[in-house]
């Protein structure tokens, strides 16, 4: 559906680095490439897309490959709050409205940064939307994603900050030649260390422990059928006569396999 709009807007997409789930390599965060689509069909020619961060990375290029000349970049480190940075260019810049993705995909990903901009802007903030559908007379209606599918529309007064859901239109498909002939252009952002995170150490999240199955059992005798019961079509071991020490390990063991430990 294309949107009614009729003024002129200009728009600011924030993109982060993205992570894939299964290799870990990062790669174009799938939030912030459906901000940036949907801000490429809002404010073509207006649109900014916006990343705090290293302007050498090559991630970067893919968004840059959906159709951009071009992209700005606050050069931060790594220990950096992107926050400051960002609110201080967005209070210069002035845009009518500003697009992220809900969450990051690395980092610390709290999907808190909409929320922190908007409060640092005195902006409303409108959370997981679907689409823009219209923007007339300084009030754009918005369409927000609800659970199974529904939506809800909603008016919200320029300028605002809004998160896109992944119920926004996909981003279109990255081509490798405009990716490396576009201009990241490297700006100076407003450093602060983020104190909180500096102190923080991250490593690979761990499975969580598996359910065993819940027997409903009503009676004594029941219960004692269903704990030694064979469970049908998988391998069982009985242990009689075996020392305690033996059957506890048997059971450390399963529950290692199980993944319940």
């Amino acid at each position: 559906m294309q949107p009614n709009i009729k003024q002129s807007l200009d728009i600011v997409s924030l993109v982060s680095i993205g992570q894939h789930p299964q290799s870990g390599r990062v790669r174009r965060a799938e939030q912030d490439g459906r901000a940036v689509e949907l801000g490429m069909n809002l404010g073509g020619d207006n649109l900014t897309v916006l990343h705090a961060g290293d302007p050498q990375e090559q991630a970067l290029r893919t968004y840059a490959g959906m159709g951009l000349s071009s992209m700005q970049v606050l050069n931060l480190d790594l220990q950096d709050d992107a926050v400051p940075a960002l609110a201080d260019y967005l209070q210069q810049l002035r845009p009518d409205i500003v697009l992220t993705g809900v969450r990051a995909e690395s980092g610390e990903s709290s999907g808190m940064v909409p929320y922190l901009l908007a409060e640092k802007l005195n902006w409303p903030v409108v959370a997981r939307i679907a689409d823009i559908v219209s923007v007339e007379d300084g009030v754009a209606e918005v369409m927000l994603a609800l659970p199974r599918g529904q939506r809800r529309a909603l008016k919200v007064a320029l300028p605002f900050v809004a998160s896109v859901d992944n119920a926004a239109p996909e981003a279109r498909q990255s081509a490798y030649g405009p990716g490396i002939r576009a201009q990241i252009e490297p700006l100076a952002g407003v450093k602060e260390e983020d104190t909180v995170r500096s102190n923080w150490s991250e490593a690979k999240a761990k499975p969580r422990p598996k359910r065993l199955k819940v027997v409903k059992a009503k009676t004594a005798a029941e219960r004692f059928k269903a704990a030694t019961a064979k469970p049908q079509g998988e391998a069982g071991k009985v242990l009689k006569g075996v020392p305690a020490k033996e059957q506890a390990q048997e059971i450390f063991n399963l529950l290692l396999e199980e993944k319940v430990i």
